[in-house]
């Protein structure tokens, strides 16, 4: 009787101990995030400038007003055409990069390290470098002054603003997902590879066959992370546009969006409920990749 009493004690003791360990994370993130966010979701159905006290219950009201908003739909059209671009061309890089560290290269080191490099460098200190690569009279267009093209106002033209950040965003992100596909490599079996080969398999066959297979969860993870990565795009977008989304709304992006609706506007009640709309457009595509890619949680 007494030895289940000190086994009891012993449980209540840990778990009262591991509560007490867990106890600040617990507090920070109801203090910072789970608490903002509740309060965030209440003031999405408010007329809310920034005084509590001035604030009126208006319903569904900003819900309903994104879906007649031309700016909204306009930073909804330029974020899905950027993810459209920048999510599959980076994930493609990724892997081949991948690849080609993975192999017997020499100097494979130096290159893992190069390509990584502009993922750890500012995002705005990468924007304002592209905003000196693609001014007007910047190194692009004198290399394209070379071959005899007249090159464009990149940040400053509507055709090609968008386009611009979409390269600076794939060259400052790819090498944080080859990192991610080189560690998937790694973990697959060389005997697979081997055993391909002695049944006479080419390289192609053996990338089809065993690499993507093998890779498949690897591709989901960089999938989701990407397309959440673009949907929340910012950085870029504010320093080329100095905050306004120009020129002519052509860099304006949904966080964007939000940020100018909540932060110049004072309109927090608008820029809540935008917030969360893009939560629930960024929750839906997520289901929808995991269910094309079957992958089940445990």
């Amino acid at each position: 009787m007494e030895a289940k009493m000190t086994m009891k004690k012993r449980y209540l003791y840990e778990a009262l101990s591991g509560y007490a360990f867990a106890l600040p994370f617990i507090a920070s993130i109801s203090i910072f995030l789970i608490g903002p966010l509740i309060y965030a979701f209440i003031i999405s159905f408010k007329e809310f400038f920034l005084n509590p006290e001035a604030s009126r219950w208006v319903g569904f009201t900003n819900y309903t007003k994104l879906f007649s908003d031309p700016t909204v739909k306009r930073a909804l059209l330029n974020t899905t055409l950027y993810s459209l671009g920048v999510v599959p061309t980076q994930l493609i890089i990724a892997l081949i990069l991948a690849l080609i560290v993975n192999s017997d290269i020499k100097g494979k080191t130096f290159f893992r390290v190069a390509y990584y490099i502009p993922t750890v460098t500012s995002t705005v200190a990468v924007s304002v470098i592209f905003l000196y690569l693609f001014k007007a009279d910047g190194l692009v267009n004198a290399l394209l002054a070379k071959f005899g093209i007249q090159g464009p106002t990149w940040f400053n033209d509507v055709r090609f603003a968008l386009p611009s950040i979409m390269m600076m965003a794939i060259w400052s992100s790819v090498g944080n997902y080859m990192v991610i596909f080189l560690a998937g490599l790694q973990d697959i079996p060389s005997e697979l590879y081997e055993a391909a080969e002695v049944d006479g398999a080419n390289k192609f066959q053996r990338f089809f066959k065993i690499t993507l297979p093998m890779l498949r969860p690897i591709v989901f993870f960089n999938l989701v992370m990407s397309l959440i990565g673009t949907f929340q795009v910012f950085d870029q977008a504010y320093v080329v546009s100095q905050g306004t989304g120009g020129p002519l709304d052509a860099t304006m992006t949904v966080v964007l969006n939000i940020y100018r609706t909540g932060f110049r506007d004072f309109n927090m009640g608008y820029a809540s409920a935008m917030a969360f709309v893009l939560f629930v457009i960024i929750l839906i595509l997520t289901l929808i990749q995991r269910k094309l890619f079957k992958e089940e949680t445990y």
